[in-house]
C-alpha cells in the first residue's frame, strides 16, 4: 500500500496592528511619570499617616515594576528563535504577565492585613493632605492609563501592566473619597475602608492575570475555542475520515497554534484536504500557525481495520494483527485526546 504523509506549517503572520517600538514608547512614558509621582506620594503618605496613600504608593511601585517587566519581556520576545528555544523567547511576555498577577495578589494580602489592623485601631489621618494627594494621583493615573491604552492590549503582557495602573486609578478614587470623609466628618476608619476597596480590585485583576497566563503555560486552548467543536468541524470536511492527536494551544497571547493528524478516505486528495483545512482554520478560527499530518487510510477501507488506534485488544505487543491495524499502530501508538470520525465510521 502506498502511504501519503504530508506535514505542513503555513507561513505565519503575527502582526498585532501596533508596532512593538510604539508599545515601548508608551510604556516608557508611563514608567517615568509613575516613578516620579510615587516618590512624592510615599513622603506625603508617611506625613499624613494614611495607609490608603501608602497602599496606593506601594501599588504604584508594582505598576512601575510591571512596566519594567513588560519592557524587558518585549525585548526578549523580539529575539529570533535559535538553539533549543524553537519558539524564541516569546513566552517571556507570559512570564511577565504572571509575575504581575502574583505581585498583585501578594500585595493585596499585605494591605488587607494592614487595613484590618487600622479598622480596629485607627490612627489620626490628615484628611486634607490625603484628599489633595489622591486627586493629583487620579490625574497622574488617568494620563498613565491613556498612555498604556495606546499600546497593544491584545498582549497579555501589556494588559498586565494596564490592569495594574487601572486598579491604581480606582484606588486613588477610593482614597480621595476617604480623605474627603475624614476631612468633613472625622471618620478616620474611612482610610482603612478605602484600602480594602483597593485590595478587592487588586485581587480581581491579579486573579485574572494568573488564570490567563496559567492557561497558556498549561497549553490550554485559547479562550473561546472549543477543541471538540473544532475537531467535529474539521472531520465534517469532504474526504476527511478521522481527526485525532488534535492539539490547540497558544505560543503567547494572540498567537494560537494547532497540530492534528488527519486521515483521508482512500483515493482522496491529501494536498487538497490539507489546503482546505488550513484555509478553514485561518478564516474561521484565526489559527494561521497550523501543522497538519495528512495520511490516507488503508486501501481496504474497513473501519475495523483502518480506524483502530494502536494495537488490537488481543495483541500483547505494539503491533496489530492486520495490515490496517499495523498501519494505525505505526503512526499513532499513543494517541492523545478524543478521536473525531466522519459519519460512516463513528463508533
Amino acid at each position: 500500500m502506498t502511504e501519503h504523509a504530508h506535514s505542513h506549517g503555513h507561513s505565519h503572520s503575527h502582526s498585532h496592528g501596533v508596532a512593538p517600538d510604539a508599545d515601548r514608547r508608551w510604556l516608557r512614558s508611563a514608567l517615568l511619570l509613575l516613578t516620579a509621582y510615587m516618590a512624592v506620594e510615599v513622603v506625603i503618605g508617611v506625613l499624613a499617616q494614611s495607609l490608603a496613600l501608602i497602599s496606593d504608593a506601594a501599588h504604584m511601585l508594582t505598576d512601575a515594576v510591571s512596566i519594567v517587566l513588560a519592557l524587558v519581556a518585549m525585548r526578549l520576545a523580539a529575539r529570533p528563535a535559535r538553539g533549543g528555544y524553537t519558539y524564541g523567547l516569546k513566552r517571556a511576555e507570559i512570564l511577565s504577565a504572571q509575575a504581575n498577577g502574583i505581585t498583585l495578589l501578594l500585595l493585596s494580602v499585605w494591605l488587607a492585613y494592614e487595613a484590618v489592623q487600622r479598622l480596629i485601631s485607627p490612627p489620626a489621618v490628615t484628611g486634607g493632605l490625603v484628599l489633595v494627594t489622591a486627586l493629583s494621583g487620579i490625574v497622574v493615573n488617568l494620563i498613565c492609563t491613556w498612555l498604556l491604552s495606546r499600546a497593544n492590549r491584545s498582549s497579555l503582557n501589556v494588559e498586565g501592566a494596564y490592569q495594574h495602573i487601572l486598579t491604581d486609578l480606582f484606588g486613588f478614587v477610593a482614597t480621595a473619597l476617604a480623605g474627603l470623609i475624614v476631612l468633613t466628618t472625622g471618620f478616620e476608619r474611612a482610610d482603612a475602608i478605602a484600602s480594602l476597596v483597593v485590595v478587592a480590585l487588586m485581587l480581581r485583576a491579579g486573579t485574572g492575570l494568573v488564570r490567563e497566563s496559567g492557561r497558556i503555560f498549561m497549553e490550554a486552548a485559547p479562550a473561546g475555542v472549543d477543541p471538540d467543536a473544532l475537531g467535529e468541524r474539521l472531520v465534517a470536511t469532504d474526504e476527511v475520515v478521522e481527526v485525532h492527536d488534535l492539539h490547540i494551544w497558544q505560543i503567547t497571547s494572540g498567537q494560537p497554534a494547532l497540530s492534528a493528524h488527519i486521515l483521508v478516505a482512500p483515493g482522496g486528495d491529501c494536498h487538497k484536504v490539507r489546503r482546505s483545512l488550513q484555509e478553514l482554520l485561518s478564516g474561521e478560527y484565526g489559527i494561521s500557525h497550523a501543522t497538519l499530518q495528512v495520511d490516507h487510510v488503508g486501501e481496504q477501507g474497513s473501519p475495523d481495520d483502518v480506524l483502530t488506534l494502536g494495537p488490537r485488544p488481543d495483541s500483547g505487543s505494539g503491533s496489530g494483527s492486520g495490515s490496517g491495524s499495523e498501519e494505525q499502530a505505526g503512526h499513532c501508538e499513543d494517541s492523545h485526546g478524543p478521536v473525531h470520525r466522519s459519519g460512516p465510521h463513528r463508533r
